[in-house]
């Protein structure tokens, strides 16, 4: 970690030249820094963008675009699925882990469809047409699909499932390049841009600038080692994303993720949160993480997972994040998973956005107890787990884990394994304490005056369970709120 002396707060009196100024000038142009952009431009201010890349888009641009939304969008009414706030909020506060935030997690819900609504006004498309087959996003142009296993064990039998993960339309999807996420970004950061909203490239945040009563009015960034110090006339709104990408960090609250490639991209330093931090901020949930399994779920769904001792110990039907979570998280990252030759195959029949994770087997053998002694596992250890498996699948059900009864059969004929052994990745979800309407808050309860943040840098809806979407979801909805609190902030004092 850098030493702390770079990231204290520059007193204002300091600085003899402002190179730039703005009325809300916000660090880091993703989700929530263009949300933030758009409704600060609209409430009067004047708007600019620092990013430290040479270009708009952030980690939003490169994900798959799920957007968890829910409460009754008019794209669930088009297709035909009931929803409502409280059948949403009960959901999440049964999915998104220990320590829920019940009164962030409710105003959520409750603007869902207003947020909706908000988008398409914005100019993001979607298409009214539904993908039901497990995946990790839809793999054509899909515009609604499940993204946080809503429609299985456990979850659908606390809330009645609804598909809520909102995928803007793409054409031409490349899965980790440009899918989804690109055509959220696109329409929004056009919208910055007929807004007024200035962007400077390729500036790095490095100093929050305080005055003389502890409010923060400006930033000082470098850009190719030079200094550039920018005033703020309302505030500071930071959306700098995650500390995926910051060792120490990692080290120190997030340790699991250690050695585990993150699922973010490399500017996601925490340098937000550090930053808030040396001002005294308050902080939530850096323990907390999504965590990806890199598994085909046409493959996991047809077939068994196991642990390093035989058992299984997840539905193979349910939500890829959950997945992850329960295999780096409780099975010490040991899994594999066991098929039959009819459910590979037919895996291999269907569509899915993620081919690449469709690897031939690492063994195969005629016999459960020969693949059993292939593998290395204890003697009886996978026969007893298939055993079990076969005689409820035999009559439909699988009441130690209830996957849902399209997906369970007995495994028989001759059989495969693959070594899913470390096949997690993941990024961090906790961050800064922020208030509903994006002020970040003091250690003492008290917001600090001239800051706001969203996104990843601050702990949003998710408090260690993670649905997909709920990045983009919260970030563009408290990044809304963000630019709406600093353009009415108070002007900072020359």
């Amino acid at each position: 970690m850098a030493d702390s002396t770079t990231i204290r707060p520059l007193p204002a009196a300091e600085v003899t030249e402002w190179d730039l100024r703005a009325d809300v000038v916000i660090a880091g142009y993703g989700i929530a820094g263009v949300c933030a952009a758009i409704e600060a431009a609209r409430a009067g201010a004047q708007v600019l963008i620092l990013e430290r890349t040479g270009g708009w888009g952030g980690a939003a641009a490169m994900a798959g675009g799920h957007i968890y939304l829910g409460g009754g969008t008019p794209l669930q009414h088009a297709l035909g699925f009931e929803d409502t706030p409280e059948n949403m909020e009960k959901f999440l506060l049964a999915a998104v882990g220990a320590g829920a935030d019940k009164a962030r997690i409710a105003d959520y819900c409750r603007g869902s469809v207003d947020h909706f609504n908000w988008l398409v006004e914005s100019g993001v498309p979607f298409k009214e047409e539904f993908w039901g087959e497990p995946g990790w996003e839809p793999p054509h142009d899909e515009g609604l699909n499940y993204s946080g296993g809503e429609n299985s064990a456990p979850f659908n039998a606390i809330a009645t499932p609804a598909p809520r993960g909102h995928v803007p339309q793409m054409t031409d999807k490349k899965v980790g390049q440009r899918s989804g996420g690109y055509m959220l970004m696109k329409p929004l950061s056009e919208t910055a841009e007929k807004l007024g909203v200035r962007a400077e490239y390729d500036l790095r945040l490095r100093r929050l600038v305080v005055d003389e009563t502890g409010r923060v009015v400006g930033v000082r960034a470098t850009r190719f080692g030079e200094d550039v110090t920018v005033r703020a006339e309302r505030g500071v709104v930071l959306a700098t994303g995650s500390f995926a990408y910051q060792q120490q960090m990692i080290e120190n609250h997030a340790p699991r993720l250690i050695g585990r490639p993150a699922a973010a991209i490399e500017e996601h330093d925490g340098i937000g949160i550090r930053l808030a931090q040396a001002l005294g901020a308050d902080v939530a949930h850096l323990d907390a993480t999504e965590v990806a399994f890199f598994g085909d779920p046409q493959m996991l769904a047809r077939g068994v997972l196991v642990n390093g001792r035989g058992q299984r110990y997840t539905a193979e039907d349910t939500y890829g994040g959950h997945i992850g979570q329960r295999t780096l998280m409780q099975q010490d990252n040991q899994a594999y998973l066991i098929m039959d030759e009819t459910g590979y195959e037919e895996a291999l029949s269907t569509v899915t956005a993620t081919p690449f994770f469709r690897q031939p087997p690492k063994w195969a053998a005629e016999s459960i107890a020969e693949l059993e002694t292939e593998i290395g596992l204890p003697e009886q250890a996978l026969q007893t787990t298939i055993d079990t498996y076969n005689l409820h699948a035999a009559k439909g059900s699988d009441p130690l884990l209830g996957k849902k009864p399209e997906w369970v059969r007995p495994l028989t004929g001759s059989f495969a394994a693959w070594d899913m052994r470390g096949f997690t990745a993941g990024f961090t979800l906790g961050g800064l304490r922020t208030d509903l309407d994006a002020r970040v808050l003091h250690v003492s309860g008290e917001p600090i005056a001239g800051l706001f943040a969203a996104g990843r840098c601050t702990s949003g809806i998710c408090t260690g369970g993670y649905v997909s979407g709920a990045s983009l979801g919260d970030g563009s909805f408290y990044g809304r709120r963000a630019g709406i609190a600093a353009a009415i902030s108070e002007n900072a004092t020359e």
